[in-house]
C-alpha cells in the first residue's frame, strides 16, 4: 500500500506495469480482510469483484489455487494465467511484458510452469533460485536468453548455498509464474499436498471449507521446489524484489552519497540511507544505513540491516501502534 517508487502504491505500479498486455479488468488481486478496502482504493481501475478477500490467511499456494478456480469458472481452464507478487520493480516495463508474452507462448506449447528468471548479482538469501538444465532450443542457450528446463528450485537458501548456486549458473526466480490455468491447478494439487484435503471443497465452490481444510505453504516451497515441470525463461527487465527495505534502496534513484528518499527529506553528512516520508519533513544528520518511515500517526526508525526481519518487533508491538491500512489508503 506504500508509495515506494512513485506516485502510486506498489500494487498500483504492478497493475500499470501489466497493461496493456493484461488490462485491469483481467487482473485478480488476492488479499486479506485487513487491507481489502485499502486495496480497492489503491487500484480503482480493477473491478471490485476482482478483489478476492481470503477468509483467513491461506498462504500463497492455497491463494493461487483459489485464484485459478475463479479464472476457470469465469473463462475456462485452458487460458494462460500470470501470477506475481506486488512487491517487485522492473526498470524496463516493455521487456517485462515481452517476457510474460514469451512465457505464455512457452506455457501453451510445453504445458509447463514457466518462471521468469533474472541473472543474480549477489548471494541473496531472501530469493528463490532456479538451476537451469537443457535449453528448449539448442541454438538458443540460457546465456543468450533462451528458455530451459529447470533441474532444481531452491527457495531462500543460506548465504553459502546461495553462493554455490550462483557459481553453478543458477538464476533468480522473479516471483512471476506463467502457466495454463489447468496445468497450474494440476501441478498444485499433485505436489502441494498441504492443499489436498481442500480440493473437493474448492471444486464445489465452498471457499469456507477449503480455507478450513488446507495448510499454509508458499507457491515456491509447495510447488516449485517439488515439481519437475518447471521452465526458466531469462528476462533482462531491470528486475528487483522490494520485499525488503534494502531492496527498495537498489530500486530508487540515489544521491551522490547513496541515499534514497521519497518525500521532503534532507541528508547532511549521511550516506546509504532510505527515507520514506508521507507526514512532514525528515532531516538525517550524520547517519549511515538507516531506514526512516514516517506516516500519519507513526514514525519507524531502524538500521537497514535490522529491517529485513521485523517479526520480533511485530511480536512485541502493542496493537494500538499498528498502522490502520484503511486510514492510510485515504
Amino acid at each position: 500500500m506504500l508509495h515506494l517508487l512513485g506516485e502510486r502504491p506498489l500494487l498500483g505500479d504492478t497493475v500499470d506495469r501489466l497493461a496493456p498486455l493484461i488490462p485491469p479488468d483481467r487482473v485478480l488481486v488476492l488479499t486479506s480482510h485487513d487491507i481489502a478496502e485499502a486495496v480497492r482504493a489503491a487500484v480503482p481501475e480493477v473491478p471490485s469483484d476482482n478483489v478476492l478477500v481470503e477468509p483467513r490467511p491461506l498462504g500463497t499456494a492455497a491463494a493461487l489455487a483459489w485464484g485459478l478456480a475463479v479464472v476457470t469458472a469465469r473463462g475456462g481452464s485452458s487460458g494462460v494465467v500470470c501470477a506475481l507478487h506486488a512487491d517487485l520493480a522492473a526498470g524496463f516495463p516493455d521487456e517485462f511484458r515481452a517476457g510474460i508474452s514469451r512465457a505464455a507462448a512457452i506455457a501453451l506449447r510445453e504445458r509447463a510452469l514457466v518462471t521468469l528468471a533474472a541473472a543474480p548479482t549477489r548471494p541473496e538469501t531472501s530469493f528463490g533460485y532456479v538451476v537451469p538444465g537443457a535449453p528448449l532450443e539448442a541454438a538458443l542457450p540460457v546465456i543468450r536468453g533462451g528458455a530451459c528446463r529447470a533441474t532444481r528450485f531452491v527457495e531462500k537458501p543460506e548465504q553459502d548455498v546461495a553462493g554455490q548456486l550462483i557459481e553453478s549458473g543458477a538464476l533468480w526466480h522473479t516471483g512471476v509464474l506463467v502457466a495454463r490455468a489447468v496445468d497450474a491447478r494440476d501441478e498444485l494439487f499433485t505436489h502441494a499436498r498441504e492443499l489436498s484435503a481442500g480440493q473437493a471443497a474448492l471444486n464445489a465452490g465452498d471457499l469456507a471449507a477449503f480455507a478450513r481444510q488446507v495448510q499454509s505453504i508458499s507457491v515456491e516451497r509447495g510447488l516449485l521446489e517439488r515439481s519437475d515441470n518447471v521452465i526458466a525463461l531469462p528476462v533482462a527487465c531491470g528486475w528487483d524484489d522490494l520485499g525488503t527495505w534494502e531492496g527498495l534502496r537498489r530500486a530508487r534513484e540515489l544521491d551522490d552519497d547513496g541515499n534514497g528518499a521519497i518525500g521532503p527529506v534532507h541528508f547532511v553528512d549521511s550516506e546509504s540511507n532510505v527515507v520514506h516520508s508521507e507526514a512532514g519533513t525528515v532531516v538525517l544528520f550524520g547517519c549511515t544505513r538507516m531506514l526512516v518511515v514516517t506516516l500519519p500517526g507513526i514514525t519507524f526508525v531502524t538500521p537497514l540491516d535490522k529491517a529485513a526481519d521485523l517479526k520480533p518487533l511485530l511480536d512485541q508491538l502493542p496493537g494500538s501502534f499498528r498502522i490502520d491500512p484503511t486510514r492510510h489508503a485515504q
